[in-house]
C-alpha cells in the first residue's frame, strides 16, 4: 500500500503528537471516536433526519471518550504492560483475562452510569438501567473484546494500543449508543 505525501505527514504529526502528549492525544482519539460512534448510530441505525440529529448527546459521548475512556484506557494499558510484560503468548493471555475479568466489567458499569446521568437519570432510573442493560451489553463485550484484546496486545506496541481498540470501539460506540437511547 502506497500512503500520498499528505497522509504520511499526518501519521508523521499524530507519532509527533503521541510521542509529545500521549494522554491528551489519545483522549482526543477516544473522545472524536466516540462522538463518531453516536452519529453512526444516529444517522444509520436509528435513521434519523438531519433536523432530528442530538447534537448534545453526540457531544456527551465525546466527552465520555475525551474525559474517561481515553484516558482510562491509555493509563490501564500502562499498568498492564508495567505489571505483566510486553511480549510473549503467556504475557499477552494474562493481559487479557486482566482487561476481560477486571477492567471491561468496571468500565461498563462506569460507562452506563455515566451515560445514564447525563440522559438525567435519577439514582432508581438508573439501577433499574443498569440491572436491565448492563448483563446484556457485558456479555457482548465477551463476545468481541477478547479476540480483539488478544490481537491487540500480540501485535500492537503500547504506544497504538488505545488507537486500535478506539477504531474498533467505533462499532462497539454505535452499539453503546444505540442501546442506552433504547426505553429513555
Amino acid at each position: 500500500m502506497v500512503l500520498s505525501s499528505n497522509t504520511w505527514n499526518v501519521v508523521k504529526m499524530y507519532r509527533k503528537l503521541l510521542t509529545k502528549y500521549p494522554l491528551l492525544t489519545q483522549a482526543t482519539q477516544a473522545g472524536t471516536l466516540m462522538a463518531l460512534g453516536d452519529q453512526i448510530a444516529q444517522n444509520l441505525v436509528e435513521r434519523k433526519e438531519f433536523k432530528d440529529l442530538d447534537f448534545v448527546r453526540t457531544a456527551q459521548f465525546g466527552g465520555i471518550g475525551f474525559f474517561i475512556a481515553g484516558p482510562a484506557t491509555r493509563t490501564w494499558y500502562g499498568i498492564l504492560d508495567k505489571y505483566i510484560g510486553s511480549k510473549g503468548g503467556v504475557v499477552v493471555l494474562k493481559k487479557v483475562c486482566c482487561d476481560q475479568l477486571f477492567f471491561a466489567p468496571i468500565f461498563i458499569g462506569v460507562l452506563l452510569s455515566v451515560i445514564g446521568m447525563l440522559q438525567g437519570n435519577d439514582l432508581e432510573n438508573l439501577q433499574n438501567k443498569l440491572k436491565k442493560e448492563y448483563p446484556d451489553i457485558l456479555k457482548n463485550n465477551y463476545k468481541l473484546w477478547p479476540i480483539v484484546q488478544l490481537v491487540n496486545f500480540y501485535f500492537i506496541p503500547l504506544q497504538y494500543q488505545v488507537l486500535k481498540v478506539q477504531s474498533v470501539a467505533l462499532l462497539w460506540n454505535t452499539y453503546i449508543s444505540y442501546r442506552t437511547r433504547l426505553e429513555k
